[in-house]
């Protein structure tokens, strides 16, 4: 059986490997979940540059949900319930989850029963595609497997992912 090692803490982690589409990509209606796209990330008090900074992020591809819209900002939510604002550049599309309470198992298909291909613990994070019926094609630079949805952040209960 192989492991995923523990990536710690929301504001710092090594980068995915993921293209971001353009900001355009951030237009539908809220709330929705996106990702950090940009290396450093600042979330800010208020929807302007003249509003102080009250987080820096350093994780790229870190999952975020999008509660509010103003103009080019968005207002969100991070994995440990912080909220604030964002520029919608520093945002992309790509979904991403947070692996949240427990250590995972990455199963071959989405069954209880499938094979263990891999693990992943608290605070990983990867690509999110293909859930349903409660469980999620979870990516994790190479390394996929089917995971229950209930045990990411950046899925909602019962959300059906193309």
């Amino acid at each position: 059986m192989r492991s995923i090692t523990l990536l710690t803490g929301l504001a710092v982690g090594a980068a995915l490997a993921m293209p971001a589409p353009p900001a355009e990509a951030q237009t539908r209606k809220p709330p929705y979940y996106a990702s950090i796209s940009a290396g450093k990330a600042r979330m800010r008090t208020g929807p302007g540059r003249n509003y102080p900074a009250s987080w820096l992020y350093q994780r790229s591809g870190l999952p975020i949900r999008v509660i509010d819209v103003y103009k080019e900002w968005r207002k969100v939510e991070d994995p440990g319930g912080t909220q604030g604002w964002m520029l919608a550049a520093l945002l992309t599309d790509v979904r991403t989850g947070f692996v949240t309470d427990q250590i995972v198992a990455m199963r071959a298909a989405p069954d209880i029963a499938a094979h263990v291909e891999w693990r992943a613990a608290p605070g990983v994070v990867g690509r999110i595609s293909r859930c349903a019926r409660g469980w999620c094609r979870f990516d994790v630079k190479g390394r996929a497997g089917y995971v229950e949805a209930i045990h990411l952040w950046g899925v909602d209960p019962g959300e059906d992912v193309p």
